[in-house]
C-alpha cells in the first residue's frame, strides 16, 4: 500500500507533509536533535486507557471478549508519542521560574503592586536584553503571560517621571503582544491622554539614553508598529504628526522650492506655518521668555533625518571585510521595512517620500556593502520593495493613480529638461542633448555620457542645477554616488503591469524553496520579510491589486510547495547504478513517472504583437496508470480540460541528504501546466461527449492503461527558459512526473488570472465606494444615509418583515409612529404588509409640499412649545396585497421570525443603495436576516439583479434553501457551482437544471392555455406555441377582461354595486376556467369584495401569461447553450454562488456580458480581501462606471478570519485579514445583531461580553423549553473540567506541531460515553478540539470505543474548532490539548468561536493553571472559573428522558470525579447496569464490551473529512 507521511500539526500548518497517518496507527516521533536528546524523558505512558484499566476491577461481560490489540487501538499508548521539550515552556518550568516568583510579589492578582523601578531595571537587563543583546523570546513571552505591561509597567507609567529603561520595557512588551498576534494597543485605550505623554517618551528616548542596537531595532519594530495601527485613534493622534508638513523644514532651499512650487496649497500652508512660528518667537520676547525652537529643530521635522543618519552609519558598519554584525543587519532590515510601511500609504507617504528622496535613501541603501553580501539577500529583497514604493505611479498629494501613459509623460518631460540644460550648460553631454528620448532613458546610455562629466561638473549637475542631491550631503565628494543618484533618478522604469504579465503564473524550482520568497510556517515574527502587507489603505486599486495577487501566488507556491514534497516522499526516487538514470522505489495516487522520451513539445506558436513570449506553448506527455489501484486510477481517469498538474525533475539525491525536499530528494525542476485534453490508449478523448456509447447515453470507459495529457505550458516560463540558454530538449524532455493536485486546492491558476485581467482592465469601482474601499475620506461616506437623496428609496415596502403594527413600533422606538391607508387617511387599527416612509423629519422634508407632512410636522412643533421631546416622525401606509389568486399555491409563505430592532434596522439599510455591513454575533439570526434583505430587495427592485455570495457551500445553500420558501418565484432563482447537488429539494436549480424546469413549465402553461381557450369556446391551437399563446392573450382573454372591467366601472359609477352585488359573479368572462378552484368563486353578497376576487383570478390568468413570455427564449433558442446562457444574463434575478466560483468564472460571466446592480455577501469576514473583492468586478462597465448599487456584507470579524496557511502571510502580511474586517478597522458604520437565540444565558455569557450589547432572545428564556431545564447527569450547564498528566504526560507532539493528549482524548470519550449511557441522542453531541492532531486522536478512540457499538455509536462529530465555524449543537465537549503553553486558543476570535457552539451545555476540558493566566481568555474562562468545581460535577442518577431539573435548580450531592480514570470506572459501572438489563430483557444478550464491542446494527466509524488536508484545520 501507498506509504503514509507523517502527520503534521501547528498553531499554522508547517512545511511538512500534509497527509494524515492511517487510522489506528501512530505517528512515528522525530528523531530527536542532540538538544532535546539532552532533555529528561518523561514517564512511560504504557498505560492503558481507563475502560480498559478497569477490566480487573469489573469482570463482567469484558472478560468474555477479546481484548484489542494495542497495535490496533489508537488510543493505546502508541498513539502518542514521547513529548519532547523542544525548548518550549512547561506549565512546571512557568511555575518555578524565578520570573513568576517575581510577578507573583509584585503583580500578580486584580491591583497592580507597589512600584520598585530596581524590580524593572532587573527585568530589563536580566530578561529583556539589558541594551547588550536580543532579548530571549522565551523570557519574553513568561513576562507577557505573567501580563508584566497589563498590571505593572503601565499602571504605574507617567510620562514626566518614568525612565528612560521603563519607556523601553514598555516598547519591548508592546512588540512581544504584536508578534505573538494578540491586541496589543488594548491596555492603552483606557487613557489616550497618558498614551499621548507615553510616545512622545518613546520619541524622546533617543536624546535620554544612548540606545544600543538592540534597542534601536526595537524602537524601529515599535514605530512600525504604530504606523501600521492608524485606525487606533490614539495611535493617530500621536503618530500622523510625525509625518506632517513640518517634516519638509529639514529639506534643502532649492528642494523646497521646487515641492511648493509644484503643490500650489502646500504653499499656503507653509506660509501660514511660518507666520505661526514667528509669531510664537514673538510672544516668547514679549513675555520675556525663552524662543521657541525654530520649526526646522521640532521632534516632528528631525525625527526622521536623525533615523536616516543611524541608519547610514549602522549600515555602512554592518559587513566589514570577513564579518558581519547580525544586530546591524536586522536594524537595517527593519530600516527598510519601515521605510516601505510609510512609502505604502498615503497619509504618511506625502511627506515623507521628499525627505527621503532628498537624502537619496534607495540609492544609498543599494551602495551599501550589505546590499551585495551573502548575508544581506533579505535586506536586498527589501531594498527591491523600496524601489517599487518609492517611484509608485501616484500623485503622492493628490492620491489619483497615473496610467502608463501619464508616467511616460512625465518620464519623457524630465528627459527632455535635462536634454535642454545639458544642450546649454555642459559642451561635453551637447551629442546627448540631441538624442531622441527613446535611447536618452536606457541606462547604459546614461552611465557612458554621464561618466564623462569630471567629479566637479557631476556635483554641480546634481546639486545646483538638478536639484537631485541636498549640496550638504557628506556622500556628495562620491563621483560614483553622483553618477548612480542622477541615473536613477532619469533611467526609464519598467511598468509594473508589464512586469506582472510577463511573470510566470506557476511556480518553479527556484521559487519553491527560496525561504525569503516562501517562508516556512515556523515563522516566529522576530524579522521582517520582503512582502507586502495588507494592511487599512492601498495607494491604488493597482496597488492594492498587486499586493494581493503577489501573495495568493506565494500562498499558492507555499501549498504547491508541500504537495510537490509528500510527492517526492512517497515516490522515494533513487539514483540508478550508472549516475544518470532515476527509478522511483515508491508510489503516490497523486503523481506517476514519467518515462524518458514521453514528454514531447509539440506546439509553440509566434508571439502576439507588442509581447514577448509565445502565444501558446503545447507538449504531450504518455503515462501508464497500470501501477495504480482502481480508485487511484479512476481519479486519474477524471481529470478534466483546465484541472493544473505539474512537471517534475527528480533525480534523486544518493545518499538522502538536504535541508529540503528539494535537496533530499534531488528536485531539478518544477513546470506547471493546464490539461487542454485527455487520451486513452486507442486516442479517445475522455471526459467528452464523443467517449460515450453509440445509443448516446451510456459511458464508454478508457480503454488500457496507457493516457496521453495535452497540456498548456506556461509560455511566460517557456521564453525564460530559452532565454536562460536552454533548448525544451534540455529543461521539458528531461522532466519524469507528472504529478496532479485535489481540485479543491488547485483553482490558483483562474484566480491569479483573474487579478491579473483586473490590474489590465482598469475595471472600475463604483464612484461611492472607490474612496472607502482604499482606505480614505469619510469612512460613511457609502452608506445608504449618505448616498444621493435621487438614489435612495423614499419608501420601502417591507412586505411581511413586520407580523402586526405593536411589531413595527417596537423596531422603531425612536420614532412617532403614524399609520395612514393609500390614500392618507389615518388608520386605527393597521394591519401588515407595511410600506414605510423615511423621510419625514423637517430637515429631510424641507421645501416639501406635501400637505399631510406639513400637519405632522405643526404637530410635532406644537408638542415642541409644550415641553415634550419629539420624535422623527414616521409615516406607514397599511396596505392591502393584491390577491394574489384563488388557488391555494398562489399564497405566499409569510414570514414567522419576529425580528428585532437590529435586524430590521440591517434590512432596511441593505434595501437601501450604497454600502451595508452587519455583524452577526453567534445565534444572531444573520441568516434569516440575509434571507428578508434578499426579499424585500426582490420586491422594491423588481427591475434589479441580484448576486447572492458565501465563503462555503453549506452557507450558501441554507441561505438559498430559506430564500426559496419566501415570495421569490423559483424560476428567478439560479444557484451556481458543484454544491447544487447538496441543496435539500427535489427541483435542480442549477442553469441545465433551471432550463429543463423552464421548458416544463412552457408544456404546463401551454396546457393551461389550451384549457382557457376551451373554456372560452377558441380554438385549441392558439396554445401551439409561446408566440401563438401572446395573441391569444391579447385578442381573447385581455380583450374580455377590458370589457368586464368598463362593465364594472359603470355598475360602480350608476350605483349598481349596493343594488346589484351579484353583478360580478354573472359578468366574470373567466368563471368556465376556475370551475377547478375552490367555490364558491364569488360570494354574491358583497360587490367589493368579489371584485376583489376577480382581481384575484385576474393575476392568476396574467402570471401565466407572463411566464410563457419568460418562456419564449428558451423556445425559441435550440441549443443548450444559449438556453443556458440566457437563463443566466437574463432570466434569473438571483443568482447565487461561492466566492471561489465567481473568480473561476469571471471571464465567463464577462464574455456572456453579465448584469447585475446588488451583491450580497454572506460569511464575508471568513472570505479572503481579494476573493470579496473580485465578486464586486463580474460584469463590464455602463458608459465607463460600474452598474453596483448595493454591497451588503454579512459576517462577524469576532469570530475566526479566512483561512491562510502559512503562517508569514498570516501574521507578517496580514493576509488572512477579510475585507469586512478591514472597514471594521477603518470606521465603517457597522448595524450588530443584539440579540441571541442560540445558547441558555449562561453560556452566551462566555462570548457575549466580545461584542457590544448582546442580549438574550426570549425564547432562551422560555418555561417548559429545553432552555428551562438543567442538563441531565451534569450539576453544572457549562464547567472548566481540570485535566492532569496522565501518566505522567500532559500534550506530546509525535510530530512537529501535531499536538496530542491522550488524558484529555480518553476524559472526553468517557464523558461522551456517559452522555449516551444516560440517553442522550448521539447527534446532540459534538466533540471539538484546538488541534487536529487531538481531532484524530478523538476519533481513533471513539472508533475503538464507540463506534462499533449498538448503545454508543459515534457522535455528531468529531472536528477542530476551525472547521465547526458556523455550525452548532446542543451539547458541546471541548478539549483544549495544550499544557506547555497556551497556543492559538490565544486568538480571541478562535476563543470566541469555542465558546459559542452550543446551545444547552459546554464542557470544556484543559489545564486550569495555565488558561486561568492567559490575559486574553480571562473575559470568557473567569464564568467557568468564579464559584464552580474544576472537577467534573456529575449526577449519575438522572436520564435524559427522565424528569428533568429546573435549569436554576442545584443539584444535591454530585459526583465530584477525579480524573478521567475515575470517569472510565463512572462508564463502565453505567455498561454494567445496561447490560444487565439486556440480559433480563433477551434470553440470549450479546456481550458486548464498552471497550471494543462490536455490533453489526452499529454505525460504521466516521472516516476522515473530505477536507482534513485543507490547512489550517489546526
Amino acid at each position: 500500500p501507498e506509504p503514509e507521511p507523517e502527520p503534521m500539526e501547528t498553531d499554522a500548518p508547517v512545511e511538512s507533509p500534509k497527509a494524515e497517518p492511517a487510522k489506528g496507527k501512530s505517528a512515528k516521533a522525530p528523531k530527536a536533535t542532540p538538544a532535546e536528546a539532552e532533555q529528561p524523558k518523561p514517564a512511560s505512558q504504557t498505560r492503558s486507557p481507563p475502560a480498559k484499566r478497569r477490566k480487573a476491577e469489573t469482570p463482567t461481560a469484558v472478560a468474555e471478549t477479546k481484548p484489542t490489540k494495542p497495535a490496533e487501538t489508537p488510543s493505546e499508548p502508541k498513539a502518542v508519542a514521547k513529548p519532547t521539550n523542544r525548548g518550549g515552556l512547561t506549565l512546571a518550568s512557568i511555575e518555578s521560574d524565578s520570573l513568576t516568583k517575581l510577578a507573583a510579589k509584585h503583580w500578580r492578582g486584580d491591583v497592580a503592586g507597589a512600584w520598585d523601578e530596581k524590580v524593572v531595571e532587573k527585568i530589563y537587563a536580566d530578561e529583556l536584553g539589558g541594551g547588550s543583546r536580543s532579548p530571549n523570546l522565551q523570557r519574553v513571552q513568561l513576562l507577557e503571560i505573567s501580563q508584566y505591561l497589563e498590571k505593572y509597567l503601565w499602571p504605574h507609567f507617567d510620562a514626566d517621571r518614568a525612565s528612560a529603561t521603563h519607556v523601553m520595557s514598555v516598547v519591548m512588551m508592546v512588540n512581544e503582544k504584536f508578534r505573538e498576534g494578540v491586541s496589543a494597543w488594548t491596555p492603552f485605550r483606557d487613557a489616550p491622554e497618558k498614551f499621548a505623554g507615553f510616545f512622545k517618551r518613546v520619541m524622546r528616548v533617543k536624546s535620554e539614553k544612548r540606545l544600543s542596537l538592540p534597542e534601536k531595532t526595537a524602537h524601529l519594530v515599535f514605530l512600525v508598529r504604530a504606523f501600521s495601527s492608524l485606525e487606533e485613534e490614539m495611535v493617530r493622534a500621536a503618530a500622523l504628526p510625525l509625518v506632517s508638513l513640518p517634516l519638509w523644514s529639514t529639506l534643502s532651499e532649492g528642494r523646497l522650492l521646487v515641492e511648493l512650487r509644484n503643490n500650489a496649497q502646500l504653499e499656503k500652508h507653509w506660509r501660514y506655518l511660518q507666520k505661526k512660528v514667528a509669531k510664537a518667537a514673538k510672544r516668547a520676547a514679549k513675555e520675556n521668555q525663552p524662543p521657541p525652537a525654530a520649526l526646522a529643530e521640532t521632534p516632528e521635522a528631525t525625527w526622521l533625518p536623525e533615523l536616516v543618519d543611524d541608519f547610514f552609519t549602522v549600515c555602512e558598519g554592518a559587513v566589514v571585510g570577513d564579518k558581519i554584525d547580525r544586530d546591524a543587519v536586522r536594524f537595517c532590515e527593519r530600516f527598510i521595512e519601515f521605510t516601505i510601511d510609510v512609502l505604502s500609504q498615503l497619509p504618511t507617504r506625502r511627506f515623507v517620500r521628499a525627505v527621503l528622496d532628498e537624502r537619496q535613501v534607495l540609492v544609498k541603501a543599494r551602495m551599501m556593502p550589505l546590499f551585495s553580501h551573502a548575508a544581506g539577500k533579505l535586506y536586498s529583497q527589501l531594498v527591491d520593495l523600496f524601489k517599487f514604493y518609492h517611484s509608485f505611479e501616484i500623485d503622492d498629494h493628490a492620491g489619483t493613480a497615473l496610467s502608463d501613459e501619464d508616467v511616460e509623460s512625465k518620464h519623457y518631460d524630465r528627459l527632455m529638461m535635462l536634454q535642454r540644460l545639458c544642450f546649454k550648460h555642459i559642451e561635453k553631454l551637447r551629442e546627448f542633448s540631441l538624442m531622441h528620448c527613446g535611447a536618452v532613458g536606457k541606462r547604459e546610455t546614461l552611465v557612458s555620457y554621464l561618466s564623462k562629466l569630471d567629479e566637479t561638473e557631476l556635483r554641480r549637475l546634481a546639486t545646483d542645477q538638478l536639484r537631485v542631491v541636498d549640496p550638504s550631503d557628506p556622500w556628495v565628494s562620491k563621483p560614483e554616488f553622483l553618477l548612480e543618484a542622477l541615473v536613477s533618478s532619469f533611467e526609464k522604469r519598467t511598468s509594473q503591469r508589464r512586469a506582472v504579465n510577463a511573470m510566470p503564473l506557476y511556480p518553479n524550482e527556484d521559487v519553491l524553496w527560496d525561504e525569503n520568497v516562501v517562508p516556512s510556517v515556523d515563522y516566529t515574527g522576530e524579522t521582517c520579510l520582503a512582502l507586502p502587507k495588507l494592511n487599512l489603505q492601498f495607494l491604488t486599486f493597482h496597488d492594492y491589486l498587486l499586493r494581493n495577487f503577489n501573495l495568493f501566488r506565494l500562498e499558492a507556491t507555499y501549498e504547491i510547495r508541500e504537495d510537490i514534497a509528500d510527492v517526492l516522499k512517497r515516490m522515494a526516487p533513487r539514483r540508478g547504478e550508472d549516475g544518470a538514470s532515476v527509478r522511483f522505489t515508491g508510489w503516490s495516487r497523486m503523481a506517476v513517472p514519467v518515462e524518458p522520451g514521453a514528454l514531447a513539445v509539440t506546439e509553440v506558436k509566434a508571439a502576439r504583437v507588442g509581447e514577448n513570449k509565445p502565444a501558446s506553448v503545447r507538449c504531450e506527455v504518455r503515462v501508464n496508470l497500470g501501477a495504480l489501484r482502481g480508485p487511484a486510477r479512476e481519479e486519474w481517469d477524471e481529470l478534466k480540460q483546465h484541472d493544473v498538474v505539474f512537471l517534475l525533475r527528480a533525480e534523486g539525491a544518493g545518499d538522502g541528504a538536504g535541508a529540503s525536499p528539494a535537496e533530499r530528494f534531488g528536485l531539478r525542476r518544477a513546470r506547471g501546466a493546464e490539461i487542454v485534453e485527455v487520451r486513452d490508449g486507442e486516442g479517445t478523448l475522455l471526459n467528452d461527449f464523443r467517449s460515450r456509447g453509440s445509443d448516446g447515453h451510456a459511458p464508454v470507459g478508457p480503454s488500457g492503461y496507457e493516457r496521453t495529457f495535452v497540456l498548456e505550458l506556461d509560455a511566460a516560463q517557456y521564453q525564460l527558459d530559452v532565454d536562460r540558454g536552454g533548448s525544451e530538449n534540455d529543461v521539458y524532455s528531461s522532466l519524469n512526473v507528472l504529478m496532479r493536485r485535489r481540485p479543491k486546492e488547485n483553482n490558483f491558476k483562474s484566480i491569479l488570472e483573474c487579478i491579473r485581467d483586473l490590474m489590465n482592465a482598469d475595471a472600475p469601482v463604483p464612484d461611492w465606494l472607490h474612496d472607502v474601499f482604499l482606505g480614505y475620506g469619510d469612512p460613511a461616506a457609502a452608506q445608504g444615509a449618505n448616498m444621493p437623496r435621487e438614489q435612495r428609496l423614499a419608501t420601502v415596502d417591507f412586505k411581511d418583515t413586520f407580523l402586526d403594527a405593536e411589531h413595527l413600533r417596537e423596531c422603531f422606538p425612536d420614532r412617532d409612529v403614524r399609520f395612514a391607508t393609500a390614500d392618507g387617511t389615518p388608520c386605527d387599527a393597521p394591519v401588515p404588509p407595511f410600506r414605510v416612509a423615511f423621510e419625514t423629519n423637517e430637515e429631510e422634508k424641507e421645501g416639501a409640499d406635501d400637505e399631510n407632512a406639513e400637519k405632522d410636522l405643526q404637530a410635532a412643533k406644537s408638542e415642541d412649545e409644550r415641553g415634550s421631546v419629539s420624535k422623527r416622525i414616521l409615516r406607514v401606509e397599511s396596505y392591502v396585497p393584491p390577491d394574489p389568486g384563488p388557488y391555494p399555491e398562489d399564497q405566499p409563505v409569510l414570514n414567522a421570525v419576529r425580528f428585532t430592532p437590529t435586524q430590521v434596522s440591517a434590512i432596511a439599510s441593505g434595501v437601501q443603495p450604497g454600502l451595508t455591513m452587519v455583524v452577526g454575533p453567534p445565534g444572531t439570526g444573520k441568516t434569516d436576516t440575509a434571507t428578508q434583505i434578499m426579499h424585500c430587495l426582490y420586491h422594491n427592485e423588481p427591475g434589479q439583479r441580484t448576486l447572492l455570495i458565501t465563503h462555503s457551500n453549506a452557507a450558501l445553500n441554507d441561505l438559498f434553501q430559506k430564500l426559496m420558501q419566501r415570495d421569490v418565484p423559483a424560476r428567478y432563482l439560479l444557484r451556481l457551482g458543484q454544491g447544487e447537488r447538496d441543496l435539500d429539494t427535489d427541483l435542480d436549480f442549477s442553469r441545465q437544471g433551471r432550463v429543463n424546469a423552464m421548458l416544463q413549465r412552457r408544456l404546463e402553461l401551454l396546457a393551461v392555455v389550451e384549457r382557457l381557450a376551451t373554456s372560452l369556446g377558441v380554438p385549441e391551437d392558439v396554445a401551439y406555441t409561446c408566440e401563438t399563446a401572446g395573441h391569444f392573450w391579447l385578442t381573447h382573454v385581455l380583450a374580455r377582461w377590458e370589457k368586464f372591467d368598463a362593465a364594472v366601472a359603470a355598475a360602480r359609477a350608476r350605483g349598481e354595486a349596493a343594488v346589484a352585488p351579484s353583478f360580478v359573479a354573472d359578468s366574470f368572462p373567466f368563471v368556465g376556467f376556475f370551475a377547478d378552484a375552490p367555490q364558491p368563486l364569488f360570494s354574491g353578497v358583497d360587490f367589493e369584495a368579489d371584485k376583489r376576487k376577480a382581481n384575484g383570478c385576474m393575476r392568476h390568468v396574467r402570471e401565466v401569461f407572463t411566464e410563457l413570455a419568460e418562456c419564449r427564449a428558451f423556445e425559441l433558442l435550440k441549443n443548450a447553450g444559449d438556453r443556458s446562457n440566457y437563463l443566466l444574463t437574463k432570466q434569473a434575478k438571483v443568482v447565487a454562488m461561492t466566492c471561489t466560483h465567481a473568480a473561476l468564472k469571471r471571464k465567463d460571466f464577462l464574455r456572456l456580458g453579465l448584469k447585475y446592480d446588488n451583491l450580497v455577501m454572506e460569511e464575508s469576514a471568513q472570505v479572503l480581501e481579494i476573493e470579496t473583492f473580485i465578486p464586486m468586478m463580474l460584469q463590464h462597465p455602463l458608459d465607463g462606471r460600474s452598474r453596483l448599487k448595493r454591497v451588503v456584507l454579512i459576517g462577524d470579524h469576532h469570530q475566526l478570519p479566512p483561512v491562510v496557511k502559512n503562517l508569514a502571510f498570516q501574521k507578517y502580511c496580514n493576509m488572512d485579514q477579510s475585507l469586512f474586517a478591514r472597514f471594521v478597522r477603518l470606521g465603517n458604520p457597522t448595524i450588530q445583531l443584539n440579540a441571541q437565540g442560540r445558547a441558555r444565558p449562561s453560556l452566551a455569557k462566555l462570548y457575549s461580553w466580545r461584542y457590544d450589547a448582546l442580549g438574550d432572545l426570549p425564547n432562551t428564556f422560555e418555561k417548559g423549553s429545553a432552555y428551562a431545564l438543567a442538563n441531565p447527569g451534569f450539576a453544572r450547564d457549562a464547567q472548566f473540567v481540570d485535566v492532569q498528566d496522565y501518566s505522567g504526560v500532559g500534550e506530546s507532539a509525535p510530530t512537529p506541531h501535531f499536538y496530542q493528549n491522550l488524558g484529555e482524548a480518553e476524559y472526553v470519550v468517557s464523558v461522551y460515553q456517559y452522555m449516551r449511557l444516560l440517553g442522550y441522542p448521539a447527534e446532540k453531541i459534538s466533540i471539538i478540539t484546538t488541534y487536529r492532531g487531538q481531532k484524530h486522536l478523538i476519533r481513533d478512540v471513539v472508533n475503538a470505543r464507540c463506534a462499533s457499538h449498538p448503545l454508543f455509536g459515534a457522535p455528531k462529530s468529531v472536528t477542530t474548532v476551525d472547521k465547526f465555524q458556523g455550525q452548532q449543537n446542543d451539547y458541546v465537549l471541548l478539549s483544549l490539548v495544550r499544557t506547555r503553553a497556551v497556543g492559538h486558543i490565544r486568538d480571541v476570535r478562535r476563543l470566541v468561536v469555542a465558546m459559542s457552539r452550543a446551545r444547552l451545555g459546554l464542557y470544556v476540558f484543559g489545564r486550569k493553571a495555565l488558561f486561568e493566566q492567559c490575559y486574553e481568555l480571562s473575559p470568557s474562562l473567569r464564568h467557568l472559573f468564579d464559584g464552580r468545581p474544576d472537577t467534573l460535577a456529575l449526577v449519575p442518577t438522572e436520564r435524559f428522558d427522565g424528569l428533568r431539573r429546573a435549569a436554576d435548580e442545584t443539584a444535591t450531592n454530585p459526583y465530584l470525579v477525579p480524573d478521567a480514570v475515575a470517569m472510565g470506572h463512572v462508564v463502565n459501572q453505567l455498561a454494567l447496569k445496561w447490560q444487565q438489563e439486556q440480559m433480563a430483557a433477551a434470553a440470549t444478550p450479546p456481550v458486548v464490551s464498552v471497550a471494543s464491542g462490536v455490533s453489526a446494527a452499529a454505525p460504521p466509524p466516521r472516516g476522515r473529512d473530505e477536507d482534513d488536508d485543507l490547512a489550517p484545520d489546526y
